[in-house]
């Protein structure tokens, strides 16, 4: 009897410690852990395995592999100069990263490794626009370009910013291929819906997204 009664008693203490982190990611920033860089396929059998998914798991994605598709999407890689894993057009890394989840958006903070909480609540619609099936994935990456770093105006800069945007989304999408997870890199989205939700300025554009899940059974 004393046995079962502690066992209540811990898996009462497991479910508060879930709900607890639950709700510090909805309305708190978010230490991410350090990124496993010994795990997942080889870059050739990850290519190999690359396809755009468009339905997933209904399970939440583990901090451990949020934190890895995020420093692969455009992460500190050399500490001492603060270098990424994605190239940018002329270096100015103009591509930021916001992450949406069911309970709140996150700016990822890549020299902190870590989510800075914007805005409460699931806006995942906003990223899916007409297409339904995005809001069935429990993360969706936002890539927005703040075209403000290249020091100029013109067509060219939008399409610096639009190479840049589509580097960083074939980041997350070889991630997710050597990883087991899914995804598939889009245009489409209530761009103006984000730049309000977002408080962005006229220099800062939505680029592309990512849905992130797991594999469906």
């Amino acid at each position: 009897m004393k046995f079962k009664a502690m066992k209540k008693l811990l898996l009462a203490a497991v479910a508060l410690g879930c709900m607890l982190v639950a709700e510090a990611r909805g309305t708190e920033d978010v230490r991410l852990p350090q990124p496993d860089l010994n795990k997942g396929l080889t870059v050739m059998k990850a290519l190999s395995e690359r396809q755009s998914v468009r339905e997933c798991a209904p399970d939440d994605l583990s901090l451990d592999d949020l934190s890895g598709v995020l420093w692969a999407a455009n992460g500190v890689n050399r500490p001492e100069t603060g270098g990424r894993t994605a190239p940018s057009a002329l270096g100015k890394q103009d591509i930021d990263v916001y992450v949406f989840t069911a309970e709140a958006v996150y700016l990822y903070d890549h020299a902190g490794h870590s989510l800075k909480h914007r805005v409460d609540g699931d806006h995942r619609s906003l990223v899916a626009g007409q297409q339904d099936f995005v809001k069935t994935f429990p993360v969706v990456l936002l890539f927005v370009s703040d075209t403000s770093r290249f020091g100029m105006d013109g067509e060219r800069v939008r399409l610096m910013a639009a190479m840049d945007a589509g580097i960083v989304s074939q980041n997350v999408s070889l991630y997710c291929a050597a990883n087991g997870l899914c995804t598939v890199p889009r245009a489409s989205m209530d761009t103006e819906g984000l730049c309000k939700l977002l408080n962005l300025t006229p220099a800062q554009l939505p680029m592309m997204n990512n849905p992130v899940g797991y594999p469906k059974k």
